[in-house]
């Protein structure tokens, strides 16, 4: 390499022009003529670029803005807007439902369903999905509701108002239908939603169903005076169904969640507040001689033609009920074909006149009092002039002489008004101690049952007793009572002289499964155990006596205490005196009593219409039914047989 520095480039500066004359040959070491400049227009050096930053800040500022933009309008939703927000969304994408609780079972003594509930369906529907942006048809309600109706048996003008409801997401079409009729829905969904065109929904895409469940009764009327039934709200309606609803209904739940096109999002999340099942209700009836009550006194009702009839059955120890039947009834599965008249109980809710059944109080005050005994002789003529009326046996007779027994045994009205007239020294005196065992017996008082529409019965004051009224009570007429609390009265002689509040509720089974009994009931000391005693003896001479009213409730091999009663009836409708109240009380073993049964038929028309003939054939067979269920022996004692007449 050379040491020299190299040359140094010199920048040209601009051509000067150089004369022609001042040329010259260049010589030896001469420096190097200099290139004549180039003309404008020749060739070009390397183009120079513009400075981008204008441009870069330009664009920056832009997107800034734009982003500005977007962070408050991001700021107004999430901070600002966001309840509001939210609450639209939620509205627009939850829905909320009850959630029904399962109602407690009813069943007898025994464990035997008599009144349960099975799986059901509420039909609902979405107003929203039926409007035409939704359902991308201008008619989409019309076109449900023809489906639908048919099905559940709706008018489709009806359903097409409720599809057309606005601002609502939920409306009711049908209550507690069956699976069957819901499945038949959604394979008709289904089949359509295969045939919808693209980008529309099946017709039918709104509507829904709510899980419930459908009160049924397995024995169809069998004791449906006793359980009531189940409104279309869900509540008890009568019965039992209705006393105790709230034990029987549970408490119910609720669940939000989000939905979709009528299908549930199951990422979106729910809130959910279970149901809690209502109690099982154990009854005291004996689901088997409910039904030979029931039966019997319904062919009865028939057979006589009469407006409606009673048998009641107890535990003479307990009060507890063991069938309470009323004809005619209804069926609680289908309310529409029952007679208004016949949904209540009868039973407990019919106020009547006794007649003789009631004289066993009579008896019961006489023999407490110490005012006569069983074997006190009574001279009984064939008519009694006492205030304002002559009063009168059931037949003609000529002077009877009978003892109180005998008065009890052939059932005399006249027999019975001169013995209750020795209950005080002034006939005033005499009312006033009668009235004092009518109402410990319960007449004019709630039985204890609770039971909704259950009459007290009817029984003035003493001092408000008209003249023939002071006479008539004694026998039955004059004052009112109901079938359960007639049975009451000869279960409490049958107990011994006291009266157990009647009981129709054994106890409740929670959800948890445990069982708590029924709070005991009520006892009242009446009548003392002797008194008890001797009318129970008394009331065996009117079944076994040949001159007894009540032979057709003999029971072979048993020993049977009853008492007939025939008294004239008031029409309900009109209030005046019009056919004839028949009935039969008693109880078996006479000398042990387990079982009561009391019997009434309401205006018989055809064939005979006293107590002894129409309903004592009835408490023989219920008795005896009953005494067999239960397996109760006879006892194989004999009989007192009290005198029944005397020689004057």
């Amino acid at each position: 390499m050379s040491d020299r520095e190299p040359p140094r480039r010199r920048v040209p500066g601009p051509a000067r022009p150089v004369r022609p004359d001042a040329r010259r040959r260049p010589g030896p070491g001469a420096r190097p003529a200099r290139r004549p400049a180039q003309t404008r227009g020749a060739a070009r050096g390397p183009l120079r670029l513009g400075s981008p930053r204008p441009r870069l800040r330009l664009i920056g500022l832009a997107l800034t803005l734009v982003m500005l933009t977007f962070v408050g309008r991001l700021l107004q939703v999430q901070a600002v807007d966001a309840s509001a927000y939210t609450a639209k969304a939620d509205q627009n994408r939850y829905v909320g439902r009850t959630l029904a609780a399962e109602r407690g079972k009813i069943t007898d003594r025994n464990g035997v369903e008599l009144a349960t509930s099975v799986d059901a369906y509420d039909i609902t529907a979405d107003p929203t999905m039926f409007a035409p942006q939704a359902a991308k048809r201008p008619d989409a309600p019309e076109q449900a509701a023809a489906l639908l109706a048919p099905i559940l048996g709706q008018d489709a003008a009806a359903l097409t108002r409720k599809l057309k409801t606005p601002h609502t997401r939920y409306v009711l079409l049908a209550q507690r239908r069956t699976p069957q009729v819901w499945n038949q829905i959604k394979d008709l969904k289904n089949t359509l939603a295969t045939k919808a065109a693209p980008g529309t929904v099946s017709v039918l895409a709104g509507v829904l169903a709510v899980p419930t469940s459908k009160r049924v009764y397995p024995n169809g009327d069998l004791a449906a005076g006793i359980l009531g039934w189940v409104s279309a709200d869900g509540r008890g309606g009568g019965g039992i169904e209705q006393q105790l609803n709230k034990e029987l209904a549970g408490k119910d739940g609720s669940i939000r969640y989000a939905q979709s096109g009528g299908r549930l999002v199951p990422t979106a999340g729910s809130a959910e507040t279970p149901a809690v099942a209502g109690s099982d209700i154990e009854l005291t009836i004996d689901r088997d001689i409910q039904w030979a009550a029931q039966n019997a006194i319904t062919e009865q009702v028939k057979e006589s033609k009469a407006d409606g009839g009673y048998v009641v059955v107890q535990d003479t120890r307990t009060g507890q009920i063991l069938a309470l039947a009323n004809a005619p009834g209804f069926d609680p599965n289908d309310l529409s074909k029952a007679d208004p008249a016949a949904l209540g109980n009868a039973a407990l809710q019919d106020t009547y006149e006794p007649g003789s059944t009631a004289k066993v109080m009579s008896m019961a005050a006489v023999l407490e009092e110490n005012a006569a005994t069983p074997t006190t002789h009574v001279t009984v003529p064939n008519r009694l002039h006492r205030g304002d009326r002559l009063f009168q046996d059931d037949i003609n007779h000529k002077t009877w002489y009978l003892t109180l027994n005998g008065v009890l045994a052939k059932s005399s009205n006249i027999g019975t008004i001169l013995a209750t007239g020795q209950l005080g020294k002034t006939q005033p005196e005499a009312n006033k101690t009668l009235y004092s065992y009518l109402r410990k017996f319960g007449i004019g008082s709630p039985t204890g049952l609770g039971f909704p529409g259950e009459t007290r019965g009817i029984l003035a004051p003493p001092d408000a007793w008209s003249t023939s009224q002071q006479y008539t009570i004694p026998f039955g007429q004059g004052v009112s009572i109901s079938a359960m609390q007639a049975a009451s009265v000869y279960s409490t002689i049958a107990n011994g002289g006291v009266r157990v509040e009647p009981t129709l509720v054994r106890g409740t089974k929670g959800p948890d499964g445990d069982f708590a009994p029924a709070q005991k009931p009520k006892e009242t000391r009446v009548v003392s155990e002797k008194t008890a005693r001797t009318l129970s003896q008394m009331l065996e001479s009117v079944v076994d006596d040949e001159q007894g009213t009540g032979s057709k409730a003999r029971i072979p091999g048993y020993r049977v205490a009853g008492k007939t009663g025939t008294a004239n009836r008031v029409d309900p409708a009109t209030g005046r005196y019009r056919g004839y109240t028949s009935s039969f009380a008693g109880f078996a073993p006479a000398d042990k009593p387990r079982v009561t049964v009391y019997c009434a038929i309401q205006n018989a028309t055809k064939g005979n219409y006293f107590g002894g003939q129409i309903c004592g054939p009835i408490f023989k067979q219920v008795m005896e039914f009953a005494l067999k269920t239960l397996q109760v022996p006879p006892t194989g004692a004999r009989a007192a047989n009290l005198p029944v007449e005397f020689t004057p």
